[in-house]
């Protein structure tokens, strides 16, 4: 991780707010023109990937993948938090198409972070001229989320003086966005020196697309499994020109990529909320609409209102340390992604329960962002991935560091909650210091040992740090008179409220469930912990929830 001083004067990478707010008027134009919810709805019925569409989107008049290459290379040069919010947006229209765009960028980030500057400037050029989709082709059949397992080889090519001209890839690929249909593809594959990415062109032979899976959800986007059987690729097609760097050039980009799949996560599920509030100002029971009754609002509602927004201003957050220059952000991307994916699936599962017979049916759209948002929790690392990373990473920190990392973060919170009370600072605080005490015990019984004990770790480290970016924005909005402060502060009290009745039964699992520790001694950690001061949380929930209801349904 770079410190702040190797940071420090940068100019963050980016668009001016003006810029960005174009591409986003631009994205928000779509879903009157190419993208209209009759049309979306015909691709997801017919499980057809729109080809023309999205290479009408990457044309001239659009140019949407511009936002992703750098300047030097013909495109905007735009930054995580431009990515993400754009991301977040298509998303909210479509989630199979925003699939089809990810691809693209996947696909070109072992040419962004590990490509030669001749590679960079003729592959991302197609891109940036909109002559390329293009496929990142990792994944196979029997390695699944572990990249380090894959099998395809890419045998070196000699000639006659020994010179290495090439290489011929064998293997196979499953799961593959846009694999059917790209014009080129980044292929992770097994050199002598160790794995290494490179650069393959549909028409080339030997390479063959397998016929597109019929899906659950994202019926709009392609996903084919590939063979390549004696492909040969010159040696200018191996990403940087050095073999055995593409584990590294893999582990670059997953703090950035898992950002993306967490705004895809975010965008939508903030579409099934929209649809559920406007549903609920209109719909009459029992003589009032369900915006006013309690069991709707905050049953279904606002609990999703508050994971959401935590979660977007904790990618926000990531973001911005990402444009400012920051590197290994890997465990901050697997938390952004395991909870942003993970709320925005629940949110739409709520959304289905919220339009009650009307959620199940196919014109109300509900019921495709659930099938669509579900593959979230899924590609690009799955949740269960995602808690793995951020419970062994986490866990290792906090003992490296001797407890600093939560220590830092509880002293901070508190520090907060001093300048501006009563917005989550606290309990946040607590939290952090209750974590680490809990990562201690673990760590000395060696519940390491245990997955669910570390799955449990997870959400607690997760959530901790969530609550966190929610209790900065909150106070970041009040100091700065943003007309968005009220509802920051209810969002971060409500998400510590969720957090610390988590943080109690995760606890409780983890010290009894294994049965390492004496009934007396969990009793003693408990309290040293201090939960039952976390139950003072709960302390005006339900008026918060009321508040926060207003605010939502414009009461």
């Amino acid at each position: 991780m770079e410190t702040p001083s190797a940071v420090e004067g940068r100019k963050p990478a980016g668009l001016d707010p003006e810029s960005r707010r174009m591409i986003l008027e631009t994205v928000a134009q779509l879903k009157k023109r190419l993208l209209t919810p009759e049309r979306i709805r015909e691709f997801d019925r017919r499980e057809v990937f729109p080809e023309e569409v999205i290479r009408e989107m990457l044309g001239p008049e659009i140019g949407l993948q511009l936002l992703m290459i750098p300047e030097a290379y013909g495109g905007l040069g735009g930054g995580a938090r431009d990515s993400c919010a754009v991301t977040r947006e298509m998303a909210k229209i479509c989630l199979g198409i925003t699939t089809a765009f990810f691809a693209i960028q996947l696909g070109a980030d072992p040419i962004l972070v590990g490509g030669t500057e001749e590679q960079k400037r003729t592959w991302l050029g197609k891109i940036a001229a909109g002559q390329a989709l293009v496929a990142y082709a990792v994944t196979e059949p029997d390695a699944g989320s572990n990249v380090a397992a894959i099998k395809t080889k890419a045998d070196p090519v000699t000639d006659e003086s020994g010179r290495r001209v090439g290489y011929r890839i064998n293997g196979a690929k499953q799961f593959i966005s846009t694999g059917g249909y790209a014009d080129f593809l980044t292929v992770l594959a097994v050199t002598p020196e160790g794995p290494s990415f490179f650069i393959v062109e549909k028409n080339t032979p030997g390479f063959q697309a397998g016929k597109g899976e019929e899906k659950h959800g994202i019926r709009a986007s392609n996903t084919s499994p590939l063979t390549f059987t004696d492909v040969f690729v010159p040696a200018d097609r191996l990403v940087g020109g050095v073999p055995g760097q593409g584990l590294k050039q893999a582990n670059e980009v997953f703090g950035y990529t898992r950002l993306m799949v967490a705004a895809m996560g975010l965008g939508g599920g903030e579409a099934a909320m929209e649809i559920a509030v406007a549903y609920a100002k209109q719909r009459v029971q029992f003589k009032t609409t369900l915006s006013e009754k309690q069991g709707y609002t905050h049953k279904l509602i606002v609990p999703n209102i508050v994971r959401l927004a935590a979660v977007e201003a904790y990618i926000d957050e990531i973001a911005a340390r990402l444009d400012a220059g920051e590197t290994d952000l890997e465990v901050e991307g697997s938390i952004a992604k395991w909870f942003a994916t993970e709320a925005g699936n629940r949110a739409a599962e709520d959304g289905i329960q919220a339009l009650g017979g009307y959620g199940y049916i196919t014109e109300y759209g509900v019921e495709k962002i659930k099938r669509d948002v579900r593959i979230t929790t899924i590609y690009e690392g799955t949740s269960e991935i995602q808690q793995n990373i951020i419970s062994t990473f986490r866990w290792k920190k906090t003992r490296k560091s001797r407890g600093a990392f939560y220590g830092d973060l509880a002293r901070e919170m508190d520090a907060l909650e001093r300048r501006l009370p009563g917005r989550g600072g606290a309990e946040t605080a607590r939290m952090a210091r209750a974590l680490n005490r809990l990562i201690a015990v673990v760590d000395a019984r060696r519940l390491t040992r245990e997955q669910i004990v570390m799955f449990d770790l997870a959400e607690l480290m997760a959530r901790t740090e969530i609550g966190a970016a929610a209790v900065r924005r909150a106070v970041a909005f009040a100091e700065g008179g943003d007309a968005r402060a009220e509802r920051a502060g209810l969002v971060a009290r409500l998400f510590a409220l969720e957090t610390a009745e988590g943080f109690e039964r995760h606890s409780l699992r983890m010290l009894h469930g294994t049965g390492e520790l004496a009934a007396a001694e969990v009793q003693e950690l408990l309290r040293e912990m201090g939960l039952a001061e976390l139950a003072n949380v709960r302390r005006g929930a339900i008026r918060d929830m009321d508040r926060l209801a207003d605010m939502v349904f414009g009461r």
